[in-house]
């Protein structure tokens, strides 16, 4: 599996527009694409506007499918006067250990 880890510093001004905006993005990548495995928006409880993306894509090409997809392309153009920076890092999935019982909140 292909593993992408974002993270994103959000104006002060565009927290609440920036978090539903992502929320959105997360569910639809899960829902329009199947080689999108996990999409987990996580923010920091300490510091307003930092964000944490990761992203599991069943392979590379499941996630240049990502970048290419419409709703990809929206999201982009929508945040991009909301972020101050952003830093994409990629791995390759060794090894998933998860538990039976977690659930999303």
């Amino acid at each position: 599996m292909f593993v992408v880890v974002v993270f994103l510093e959000v104006k002060p001004s565009r927290l609440e527009a920036f978090r539903e905006a992502m929320l959105r993005h997360a569910r639809r990548s899960m829902e329009l694409e199947p080689g999108c495995m996990q999409f987990d928006v996580c923010e920091d409880p300490e510091l307003a506007g930092s964000y944490l993306l990761y992203e599991v894509y069943s392979d590379e090409a499941a996630y240049e499918a990502h970048r290419q997809s419409q709703h990809y392309g929206e999201q982009t153009e929508l945040i991009k006067d909301w972020v101050l920076s952003r830093k994409r890092l990629t791995y390759k999935m060794i090894s998933q250990i998860a538990s039976p019982t977690m659930r999303p909140s």
